[in-house]
């Protein structure tokens, strides 16, 4: 092991003395995420200041000033309700409609990959036959209705394709 060479990179933002590293200095001028007051600075994840702020006046005269926090974003709504049996079937099921050309991703090529729409039209198939007995009237139907619809669009598309 001798015979190797190694390389220690120190990937930490700030210096011992705890200045922005310069590869760091690009996060100067974003936008600062806001701070919660209640937790101390370590927790954070910022590195107190070692200079109090009268000796900083006079070496950080030629530095930017530090961004001011904005105001926090306002977080994204909750689900209102939870996640259920018929949003698992309708994700596989999306995935495959978008392999199929049927649905068309955003800022996206429409694409057809019947293999990748065979492999989603399968596990939807497998979810229904380890799933026989315990569903509900609905979720049932639900899934049988989607398989069907899956395979006749593979069909189509595999008859089109050649």
């Amino acid at each position: 092991m001798a015979d190797q060479d190694m390389k220690i990179t120190d990937k930490r933002m700030f210096t011992p003395e705890g200045e922005l590293r310069e590869e760091y200095r690009h996060l100067e001028d974003a936008p600062a995420a806001p701070v919660d007051e209640a937790r101390p600075a370590a927790a954070s994840g910022r590195p107190e200041s070692p200079a109090p702020a009268a000796e900083a006046g006079a070496a950080g005269a030629s530095r930017p000033e530090p961004a001011r926090p904005q105001p926090p974003r306002e977080a994204p709504p909750r689900a209102t309700r939870a996640i259920g049996f018929e949003d698992l079937v309708g994700m596989l099921a999306e995935q495959a409609m978008v392999a199929l050309g049927v649905a068309v991703v955003p800022d996206a090529e429409p694409m057809l990959d019947l293999r990748v729409a065979q492999m989603y039209i399968d596990m939807l198939d497998v979810l229904r036959v380890k799933t026989a007995g315990n569903l509900a009237e609905g979720e049932a139907a639900f899934l049988e209705d989607i398989l069907y619809r899956l395979r006749l669009a593979y069909v189509e598309k595999r008859r089109v394709a050649g």
